[in-house]
């Protein structure tokens, strides 16, 4: 595994670290301006919108300016505006601070991850995605306990040692991630794709390969970033009748098995093939949220949770290794919009499972994510069986 892989896995648990960390204390820090509940939200989606219209830009800027400088740039942006939104005076300052912060997360997500499909072998391009996600998934897990303490201490605490941890990690970046004298060559033996052109978006439009990853991810978005964490607590109370902490037991042990799930999930990827592990997975994640279709039953519910998690660890690498497969290169536009995809479905998923619920009911909600999933499953199908 190339040296890179694993670097950028560090930085990326400690960008999930502080983004757990921020977290909580985002919604209490807006409150203290004094404005009402739909403010807050902005606050928190302001991030999210910039960091979805900014992507394609940003995937522009790694073609033109290489992975690197625009990894350690986006690093940069992000440090400094969040800490001077825990400096901020007043709520349009913090806004427009959050609004920034997210082009700059748009610019480091799109440039470590053609970065890492670009270094790593095709015969390893599952693996390292299973690596790379793990170090989000375990800084994503660790940062809001550490959150909700330093918040109590202090609502701007969290947003100043964020950022003095993400100037750490663009130092890191910056030193760990310079190509060595003399390596270049060893480097382009192992991916010999590493001097070709980027591969235009048009053309890998046109692959099946392509536009199952793009189907698979927004499934990921929808639910995995989106459904689980707006719809799932609700539906534990006014469903289940059971309390927030069930909620919690249902939302960690997605979680664990997740995490567990990446230690095998990019080595199927790689030894059993592109297309058999992106169909497990996708069947059971179809499987996983069909059970919340059901009338609720709360070990229906933590069974529901567990399968998917194993799922999204198989649906969290494969489809980056397909999108290493067919832009091998310094693909930053092909790999902004699969990026985009999933955020669409972080995004759009929440808001759509949301009114279905008003209108409806939770099973109508989840029985629509479960066609967006299911989706991603006749996709998979739908590619080459080599």
């Amino acid at each position: 595994m190339p040296r890179e892989v694993r670097v950028l896995a560090v930085v990326a648990f400690v960008v999930a670290l502080g983004f757990g960390v921020v977290a909580p204390a985002i919604p209490l820090f807006a409150r203290d301006f004094g404005v009402g509940t739909t403010a807050v939200g902005l606050a928190v989606s302001a991030f999210a919108f910039f960091r979805f219209v900014s992507a394609f830009s940003g995937g522009t800027l790694v073609e033109r300016f290489g992975e690197r400088t625009v990894l350690a740039t986006g690093l940069v942006v992000v440090a400094v505006t969040t800490g001077l939104a825990g400096l901020a005076g007043s709520f349009p300052v913090f806004l427009a601070l959050r609004a920034v912060g997210g082009i700059g997360s748009a610019m480091f997500t799109v440039s470590a991850l053609a970065l890492l499909l670009r270094v790593a072998p095709p015969t390893h391009r599952g693996r390292a995605a299973a690596t790379y996600q793990g170090g989000f998934i375990l800084g994503g897990i660790a940062g809001p306990a550490f959150g909700g303490v330093l918040t109590e201490l202090s609502p701007r605490l969290p947003f100043l040692l964020y950022a003095g941890a993400l100037l750490v990690a663009g130092a890191v970046t910056l030193g760990l991630l310079r190509t060595p004298a003399g390596a270049r060559g060893t480097e382009a033996a192992a991916t010999p794709d590493l001097d070709r052109g980027p591969v235009p978006l048009a053309a890998a439009l046109r692959s099946r390969l392509y536009i199952a990853a793009l189907v698979a991810n927004l499934g990921i978005g929808w639910v995995l970033f989106g459904v689980r964490n707006s719809l799932v607590p609700l539906y534990v109370t006014e469903e289940l009748g059971r309390g927030a902490a069930w909620a919690g037991a249902g939302l960690l042990a997605g979680s664990a098995a997740q995490a567990l799930g990446l230690l095998r999930s990019g080595r199927l990827a790689d030894t059993w093939g592109r297309r058999p592990a992106l169909v497990l997975g996708a069947a059971l994640g179809t499987a996983a949220m069909a059970l919340l279709v059901l009338p609720p039953v709360t070990w229906v519910f933590l069974l529901s949770m567990a399968a998917y998690g194993l799922a999204a660890s198989l649906l969290a690498s494969v489809p980056a290794a397909l999108v290493g497969d067919v832009s091998p290169a310094r693909g930053g536009r092909v790999v902004a919009v699969f990026q985009m995809s999933a955020d669409l479905g972080a995004v759009v998923g929440p808001l759509a499972a949301g009114w279905l619920t008003d209108v409806a009911s939770y099973q109508v909600a989840f029985a629509v994510s479960t066609a967006v999933v299911a989706a991603g499953l006749l996709a998979a199908l739908a590619l080459p069986r080599r």
